[in-house]
């Protein structure tokens, strides 16, 4: 994982280079989250706000251009636990994780842009609230690889982006005794300013 992320963070200094434009600056935005698990002792909760703040570039390479970040995110995920043998139980998780989503994209009319990209997340502190003996062995994966892909608005300095973001990998594969394929997905808004 950490030699895929250094691996990208190369080519987009190496294609600062060949670029046509390089802008710089903060990024801050709001999300909505759902957990995504296949299990048949665990059900997908409501959605969850969250939040993230960082730093975006921008290496534009005529109508395309390359734009990575580096952003702190916050996020929850509600879910319930559901055995046929037991009392129905809901369980919030928190995710706290660094962001770095390498987003490409290509310009259109000027002001609007689409994209899609990878992104690596990795956690700093990720936990199940008040979780019980049955579920507090959950062992979140250090990093996980998803993709993000939507749509972006420039105007002026100002940057808007709309995206969906979903995993490729799962964030944990059990929670006690209980195995599943846990995933995180959400609608992201974003806001960046471009210092220059």
């Amino acid at each position: 994982m950490k030699k895929l992320i250094l691996s990208l963070a190369l080519l987009a200094f190496a294609l600062t280079g060949y670029s046509q434009g390089f802008s710089l600056g903060p990024k801050v935005g709001l999300s909505q989250t759902q957990l995504d698990l296949k299990s048949d002792d665990f059900k997908n909760g409501d959605s969850k706000f969250g939040y993230h703040v960082g730093l975006f570039a921008r290496i534009g390479l005529g109508p395309l251009y390359l734009q990575p970040e580096v952003l702190y995110t916050q996020t929850q995920g509600q879910f319930t636990f559901n055995p046929a043998d037991a009392p129905i139980q809901d369980y919030e998780a928190d995710f706290n994780r660094v962001d770095i989503p390498l987003m490409v994209g290509l310009k259109m009319f000027k002001v609007l842009r689409i994209q899609a990209g990878p992104i690596a997340s990795i956690n700093v502190n990720s936990e199940l609230k008040d979780a019980g003996q049955t579920v507090q062995n959950a062992k979140f994966e250090d990093a996980t690889i998803g993709y993000q892909a939507g749509l972006g608005l420039d105007i002026g300095n100002l940057i808007i982006d709309a995206k969906y973001e979903s995993s490729l990998d799962k964030i944990t594969g059990s929670m006690g005794k209980f195995s599943t394929d846990q995933r995180v997905n959400q609608w992201i808004l974003s806001v960046g300013f471009r210092l220059f």
